[in-house]
């Protein structure tokens, strides 16, 4: 973690759900003072405040002298939220997914030109991430990359509602596809010029629940990616895969997330560095390098590693996706050229 000349940036946490707890224990882990909580739940804000021996706000109180405002609200609220944070003149930590619609992403882009907002994309800032995009180029010519989120359905927050803006690929697949498009760069494949997906919704709601995409680069690299909260049918049995496999004749990455972080270069494992923290999952998993990084992205008035473009160029291949699965999985351009207003969840049923 760096070291800096300037006290420790403050935060507020503009939501009150799990993940903000993570980022909450991100800043504690960085020894950043949290001003205080704000949640739609009286009750729950005040819950978290007393965990985290803060003070519980309203949202209208926030920013409340934060210098970072963490937003973790629902994603149909995060542009508005996010836009309200930033004409205060504080910086924002956005949560995934982005935003709702492309028109949102545009406006999110535009406001965070001086680079005070961080699509809040962790896994980019995982030690066994980073270490893997590392060796990437060294295998030469990568000819296989595939990205696999596979869990259960959420039993906590309204993933499956349509005021949600879509279901497992919008908002668990935007990981894989993330780290999809990191190695990709690392590998020189260019950027993804179309993709090409199905959707297998659940049952009791419009929402998807198991996707399966295959991107094209611009070098010609085809990588699958896969996000699911149907793991009892994908896997035969409740459990959880999240990984990541690229090759090329001559060698073989893989790395895995679950039940800790692990790497193989040609099946022999790879050294990465080990958590000393009560929670490792928050070092293990890129919450608290995220936010050290975006505190030197501000000190040196530079653009995030994981800007509001990047969010917004995800948000293309999501809605792209979306697209091509209501015509029977026909490719789609990327970037996308549909109707920007439209949610992906709304673009899947036309």
């Amino acid at each position: 973690m760096s070291l800096r000349r300037n006290a420790p940036r403050s935060i507020g946490l503009y939501g009150a759900g799990m993940i903000s707890g993570a980022h909450a224990a991100a800043a504690t882990l960085l020894g950043m003072p949290i001003v205080g909580v704000a949640s739609r739940s009286t009750d729950r804000a005040a819950e978290q405040a007393a965990q985290l021996r803060t003070v519980a706000l309203t949202y209208g109180d926030l920013p409340a002298g934060a210098d970072i405002v963490v937003v973790s609200t629902p994603p149909q609220c995060h542009a508005a939220d996010a836009l309200a944070m930033l004409a205060t003149g504080a910086a924002v930590v956005l949560e995934k997914p982005l935003c709702t619609t492309l028109d949102d992403a545009d406006a999110l882009v535009e406001a965070a030109a001086d680079g005070r907002l961080l699509y809040a994309e962790n896994l980019a800032y995982a030690p066994m991430v980073m270490r893997l995009l590392s060796m990437v180029p060294a295998l030469g010519d990568v000819d296989h990359l595939e990205v696999r989120t596979i869990q259960s359905l959420p039993t906590w927050g309204q993933f499956t509602s349509d005021e949600w803006g879509g279901g497992a690929l919008f908002d668990l697949g935007v990981h894989p596809l993330a780290i999809a498009l990191l190695v990709g760069a690392a590998a020189g494949a260019g950027a993804v010029e179309s993709v090409r997906c199905t959707l297998r919704g659940g049952e009791g709601h419009n929402s998807d629940e198991h996707a399966e995409l295959t991107l094209r680069f611009g070098a010609g690299l085809e990588a699958m990616v896969v996000s699911s909260w149907q793991a009892s049918t994908v896997l035969g049995a409740d459990g959880q895969i999240w990984d990541v496999q690229v090759s090329s004749p001559t060698g073989v990455l893989r790395g895995d997330f679950w039940p800790r972080p692990s790497l193989e270069h040609n099946g022999v494992p790879v050294a990465l560095p080990t958590s000393a923290a009560a929670l490792p999952s928050i070092e293990d998993l890129g919450y608290a390098g995220q936010l050290d990084a975006f505190e030197d992205d501000l000190d040196g008035a530079s653009t995030p590693f994981m800007s509001a473009a990047f969010g917004r160029t995800v948000l293309d291949i999501v809605c792209a996706a979306y697209r091509s699965a209501g015509c029977d999985g026909e490719a789609e351009a990327v970037p996308f050229t549909g109707d920007r207003s439209k949610t992906p969840l709304q673009l899947w049923h036309g």
